[in-house]
């Protein structure tokens, strides 16, 4: 993915699972070397609504810990009120408005990224995975979706980036 974004000068938001972190730490150094953010994930991919709130909450600052950040993004886009309620107190939670379903098998490379050139405007919040379920669609997607908009004139920014400038949804 780095990679990917280097040559255009794209800026990202990695979302860190808190655990990947701790098993590569010279990924986590790399992303924030080269000027991109990191958001918090929890440490184990948890899903909220499906997690006992305080177990949740736990695993959330347990990813603090090694990856610090104001951003906090729900695996799944789920939570519960109580958690919801607690996190905003201590995070910026992010959602997205263009889902890549690039992590489902089902999906073509070539639907995957029709559904994101289809569905993108400025200032919206792509969610692509750069997991090994994720890792086909990605390979197809990310270069061409990189080339289309920076072809275009667009600034890929992070949140970080987004926000000091006031472009990013909230």
């Amino acid at each position: 993915v780095l990679d990917v974004l280097r040559p255009f000068g794209a800026k990202a938001t990695f979302f860190c699972v808190g655990e990947n972190v701790v098993k590569h730490p010279e990924v986590f150094q790399q992303i924030l070397s080269e000027g991109h953010s990191v958001g918090n994930h929890t440490f184990n991919h948890l899903n909220g609504s499906k997690t006992e709130p305080l177990r949740y909450l736990h695993n959330v600052r347990r990813c603090a810990r090694v990856a610090p950040s104001p951003f906090f993004r729900p695996p799944y886009g789920r939570l519960r009120a109580p958690q919801r309620a607690f996190l905003k107190r201590h995070f910026r939670i992010i959602m997205w408005d263009v889902l890549s379903g690039d992590y489902d098998a089902g999906i073509s490379p070539e639907q995957c990224l029709a559904h994101v050139l289809d569905h993108v405007q400025p200032g919206s919040i792509v969610v692509l995975h750069d997991s090994l379920k994720a890792e086909r669609n990605l390979r197809f997607v990310l270069p061409k979706i990189v080339a289309h908009f920076a072809a275009a004139g667009w600034r890929m920014e992070s949140l970080s980036q987004a926000f000091q400038n006031n472009t990013a949804q909230q």
